[in-house]
């Protein structure tokens, strides 16, 4: 069977679906990646494994009528081409669009893997108005004839019913994310010395950065010898984002380190003791969270969709009110005067990234979910306990 997997990233491909890729590519199927950009070690890295690459055109940001009907257009031509039996399709204009032309082109069998509902259900993109009243109709649009979506967090779903996204005779099914590869990213012991707090993810205001800058700022004041580390890219253009500009005053101001965005966090996360993402952004379930807990660190992170749902409160990290630096600062205190904490976090993380979170397992509940496991039953139910509600 010929699968096409939309993608809004060529790295994305990659970077967090190349596992499952594989996995279908391995039963037998003839896999046909697409994004918007041309990125050759992507291509290199999909041709090695036998996986085809298209580009189609996208504008991944923001609302352009004409450039998202090319988009759209662009999807129907392909799809009419490769005639699939299966489309997945993954972010938000990829779903919608990928969504529509499946239907338009007699309704191939069509998945959408939803990995956050992102900033227009964020605090700062509910307040715009018309924006998110096309974006919600256009959503509906995009899984109106979804045979399964999938979820990352237990909120997800009630929001997406709430919002007008699906209704009730959907099906939705939540999954552990996108998975984290275990045996990539192995358990680390601590480093010595007192505790390293890293941060990684994009530079944005509603990541919980100046909230971790403030909360570092205050821990600092009584623990001198503490550490404090936010890797991540600079976001120029986003509404929340903080530019390149910024840095060097917030580096003055703050007694943080800004680290360089990189290719592989894995050494910057054995380095570090407590990982932390203050996040208020609508997240689906960070995997910088998962391959933190997969290195074996304890977590701070916040009691917000996504976040909150990997975290065992109290035994594999610590939860904290979106928001709130005083409680972001309080959490990391206990660490400091705790110095076995960390360890025990963290040997609990690891334990809950192996048996939960494994992308082998995550991936076999979604090949199993959408019928392409041929070596195995696919008939075959995931584990109740990592199936979403429907009620």
């Amino acid at each position: 069977m010929k699968i096409l997997v939309f993608s809004s990233l060529a790295y994305s491909l990659v970077n967090f679906r190349g596992a499952l890729l594989c996995r279908m590519k391995e039963a037998g199927h003839d896999v046909v990646a697409v994004a918007p950009d041309r990125d050759p070690a992507v291509e290199q890295w999909l041709k090695d494994r036998g996986i085809g690459f298209e580009i189609i055109s996208m504008n991944r940001t923001g609302m352009k009528p004409l450039e998202d009907i090319r988009t759209l257009l662009g999807y129907i031509r392909l799809i009419l081409k490769e005639q699939p039996g299966v489309i997945l399709a993954y972010t938000q204009k990829p779903i919608i669009y990928g969504g529509i032309a499946a239907r338009l082109t007699g309704n191939t069998p069509f998945y959408a893997l939803m990995s956050g509902l992102g900033y227009l259900f964020s605090p700062d993109g509910s307040k715009s108005g018309l924006v998110r009243t096309i974006f919600l109709r256009l959503y509906r649009e995009g899984v109106r004839k979804a045979l399964k979506i999938f979820v990352f967090n237990r909120d997800d779903h009630k929001d997406m019913l709430d919002a007008g996204i699906v209704d009730s005779t959907q099906k939705v099914i939540q999954v552990p994310g996108s998975g984290v590869d275990t045996t990539r990213f192995i358990q680390q012991s601590l480093p010595a010395g007192a505790p390293h707090f890293l941060m990684v993810g994009r530079l944005m205001r509603d990541k919980g950065v100046y909230e971790f800058l403030a909360a570092a700022k205050a821990v600092k004041a009584e623990y001198p010898d503490a550490r404090f580390s936010i890797l991540g890219r600079a976001e120029e253009f986003n509404p929340t984002g903080i530019s390149k500009d910024d840095i060097p005053q917030l580096q003055s101001d703050y007694p943080v380190n800004f680290l360089a965005e990189t290719t592989d966090v894995r050494p910057y996360l054995a380095d570090s003791s407590v990982f932390v993402l203050p996040s208020f952004y609508r997240e689906g379930l960070p995997r910088t969270i998962l391959e933190a807990m997969s290195t074996g660190r304890a977590v701070i992170t916040t009691d917000t969709p996504g976040c909150r749902d990997p975290i065992v409160d109290g035994e594999s990290g610590i939860i904290v009110p979106p928001q709130d630096a005083d409680a972001l600062a309080t959490a990391m205190r206990s660490f400091l005067q705790n110095p076995d904490q960390a360890r025990r976090m963290g040997e609990k993380a690891r334990s809950i990234a192996v048996d939960i979170y494994d992308v082998a397992k995550v991936n076999e509940i979604l090949v199993g979910h959408m019928g392409l496991n041929q070596s195995a039953s696919a008939s075959a139910s995931p584990p109740a306990q990592l199936v979403a509600s429907q009620t």
